[in-house]
């Protein structure tokens, strides 16, 4: 894929999702729970949409398929950022997933064939999501479930889940 190949529509797409990660972050902090709700369903709806469109289009690529999980990686990211100046989740979890992340996209051959994903490293990748939504749609919901006490012990499991990810990874690539 050359430069020129680049402005396609799934890839526009995923641009509108990382174009989302500030104002999401914006209203996590600003104590907006319903407009955070709405930009994440956004996010999830981009992100649904991109892969299936490229690949209908003719558009999927090794590196589309890159930058598109690490625009996932930065809204995660600055979401449970967010989430954690809150108090909400613990604060290792977003350098984690930035970290996850990296290890990721440095797997040799990572633009050329695409980074091998793992099967934990897509459920860490939908827990990440449903991490922003639990507390999201609680409070845009009004809802009393679930607790915060829930949602911290998700992050952890997430934190858990991650470092096994990343040692499963660094074990692959030295064996």
């Amino acid at each position: 894929m050359t430069c020129r190949d680049w402005p396609t529509r799934a890839n526009a797409l995923t641009l509108v999702r990382l174009l989302l990660a500030p104002p999401l972050a914006a209203a996590i902090l600003g104590g907006e729970p319903r407009a955070a709700a709405l930009v994440l369903a956004l996010a999830v709806a981009t992100d649904l949409a991109d892969g299936p469109l490229a690949r209908r289009l003719g558009e999927a690529s090794p590196l589309g398929a890159l930058v598109d999980h690490a625009v996932d990686a930065t809204f995660v990211a600055v979401g449970s950022a967010a989430l954690a100046a809150q108090g909400a989740v613990t604060a290792v979890l977003p350098a984690l997933i930035a970290a996850a992340f990296a290890q990721y996209a440095l797997d040799p051959g990572a633009a050329d064939a695409g980074p091998r994903a793992s099967t934990l490293g897509r459920w860490n990748g939908i827990g990440y999501y449903a991490l922003l939504a639990a507390p999201l749609l609680r409070d845009a919901l009004r809802l009393g479930w679930p607790g915060p006490g829930l949602v911290s012990g998700l992050a952890w499991l997430l934190v858990a889940s991650t470092l096994f990810s990343m040692l499963g990874r660094l074990r692959a690539r030295w064996s």
